[in-house]
């Protein structure tokens, strides 16, 4: 099964990005840092992530988790551009949509 877990919002400014989403709409702010940042929305995650040439500012990406992603992987339905792989205590892999948009599994 898989849950819309989490959104990566990549931003230009971290610090007002935080306070832009924390004091508009009264999320709490999980954890915050120069590189990554999160405020609770409910059951998904807004996650504040720095902007680059190859995310810019204003661009989003999905993040699922699934209970299986070894096995999610390994069936072949989808591209991925990188296979899972142990990432700060967590097991990441990123894949292409149907429309070429990079989406980030986790599991």
């Amino acid at each position: 099964m898989a849950r819309l877990s989490y959104v990566i919002k990549f931003v230009a400014d971290m610090d007002r990005a935080v306070a832009f989403y924390s004091e508009t709409f009264g999320f709490a702010v999980k954890m915050t840092s120069p590189f990554w940042s999160e405020v609770d929305t409910g059951e998904t995650v807004l996650a504040l992530h720095p902007a680059s040439a190859e995310n810019p500012a204003g661009s989003c990406q999905l993040g699922f988790n699934l209970d299986d992603l070894r096995g999610f992987y390994e069936a072949g339905k989808v591209t991925f551009t990188a296979p899972p792989k142990e990432q700060h205590g967590t097991l990441l892999a990123r894949m292409l949509d149907c429309e070429g948009a990079q989406v980030s599994l986790s599991g």
